[in-house]
Formats: structure tokens, sequence, C-alpha cells
């Protein structure tokens, strides 16, 4: 057996939306993630190699939100700002969650227009 691990990296994750235009606009317009195409009731982008797929529930089992997406920023405060600007309602602003070893786990939670958790985090390096 291989020492390599056999998986090697999320390809693909799935957010469950209604209404794939307006989901579709605001992963695009408002968070900035790249259009990648468009195939029947569904859109796909890329969020740093990591494709992500827009798509209705395929049956009753799976209408519900789906896993929340931590999206890692440089800046906290700037992108809580900025997107704040862009519409998006927050359920917080950017609070400390966790002491690491040199730094601070930071994140602000919000929705998307489907109302699927979403949160910015941020490690934050301790002064000194």
């Amino acid at each position: 057996m291989s020492s390599e691990p056999m998986i090697r990296r999320l390809g693909q994750l799935s957010i469950n939306v209604h209404d794939i235009a307006r989901a579709a606009e605001f992963y695009r317009d408002v968070l900035g993630l790249r259009f990648l195409f468009a195939a029947g009731n569904l859109a796909f982008f890329d969020l740093g190699g990591v494709r992500i797929m827009l798509s209705p529930p395929e049956s009753p089992e799976f209408d519900h939100p789906g896993s929340i997406l931590y999206l890692d920023v440089a800046d906290i405060p700037a992108a809580h700002r900025e997107l704040a600007t862009r519409g998006v309602h927050f359920e917080s602003d950017p609070h400390m969650v966790a002491q690491l070893a040199t730094s601070d786990l930071w994140m602000a939670f919000f929705r998307d227009t489907e109302g699927n958790m979403l949160a910015l985090q941020s490690e934050v390096a301790r002064a000194g």
C-alpha cells in the first residue's frame, strides 16, 4: 500500500439552492468567486482550486442547508466591511473564537441568499 494519502484534496462542494440565478449572482457578484460554467440548472464556481456547485436539492431528503463554508481572508475587518457594503447581513461582527499557539482565530458568520450559513475566518498573529 502506498504511503500517499488516497484522498488528495477537496475537489468539489455542492451547495443547496432554490433560486439558481439569485444564488449565482450572490456568489459571483457579492463574494467575488470566479464563475466557471453552467450546466442545466447547475452553476459552478472556483474557490481557490475547489469547485463550488450550486444545485437545487435532488429530493426532499436533501432539501436542507448545507455545510458551513469557512472563507479564509487575510484582513477580516476589511472583508467584513466590504461585504457589508455589498449587502451581506452578518449574524455578528468579527470576533475571536480561539487562541492558537501564535495567533488568534477570528470569524464572522453570514448567510447567502438561500439561507446557507457561511463564515469569514482569519488567523491574526498576536503582537509581540
